[in-house]
């Protein structure tokens, strides 16, 4: 083979081997990351049934929808892409046909209602202090008894009085994103619920003297 020749050879084995290379990282590149919220092991991912937000007229809709999955033995979950991310969400909302009442511990519960935290019942907060609310919560360990006793035990409840499937999907990434920061688990317990007003108690009677 001559010089000639062998120059042109090894250039070709070049340009074929920089190809290649300019391929893989561009198919890196456009790789996603599927991640999985909430799906405990041992449940089937065939009984997965997903949930496309914007097919629902309101948020009352999505909420019948979500148990009728329930009460079917199946598993609720909303997908969404993030980003280089796809979500997939699941929600463990019980089939309420199966029960009269489930006992809570209020200690244990995070309600997300439209853009508030309500913890405990008289403690509120915006949305933006989610991460601070999360991490007192998760890192508490049944130290103080008006927080979870662990993150197994944390319930995460959301709520809306109209359904805007933009800001769901931003509340959930933004919930599971800052779960998985503070817990480096994905084991993340999220209801989806309707949010009941409590009155308050009436006034004492007065009694004539």
């Amino acid at each position: 083979m001559s010089i000639t020749s062998k120059i042109v050879c090894l250039l070709s084995i070049s340009m074929i081997v920089f190809s290649c290379r300019d391929s893989i990282n561009g198919n890196q590149k456009n790789d996603l990351v599927y991640i999985q919220y909430g799906k405990w092991s041992g449940q089937n991912e065939s009984l997965a049934v997903t949930l496309d937000l914007d097919n629902f007229k309101d948020y009352p809709e999505l909420l019948n929808r979500t148990e009728e999955i329930a009460c079917q033995d199946s598993l609720p979950k909303i997908v969404f892409r993030t980003g280089d991310s796809v979500k997939d969400i699941y929600f463990h909302n019980p089939c309420w046909k199966d029960y009269a009442c489930i006992l809570l511990k209020q200690r244990n519960q995070i309600e997300i209602h439209n853009d508030t935290i309500f913890k405990g019942g008289d403690l509120i907060y915006p949305l933006d202090s989610l991460k601070q609310v999360l991490r007192k919560n998760l890192e508490n360990f049944g130290k103080n008894p008006t927080l979870a006793e662990s993150p197994e035990k944390l319930l995460i409840h959301i709520s809306y009085d109209s359904l805007k499937p933009e800001k769901l999907r931003k509340t959930l990434d933004e919930l599971t994103t800052t779960y998985t920061q503070i817990t480096d688990s994905t084991n993340i317990n999220i209801w989806l619920k309707q949010r009941i007003k409590l009155l308050p108690p009436p006034p004492p009677e007065v009694t004539g003297s």
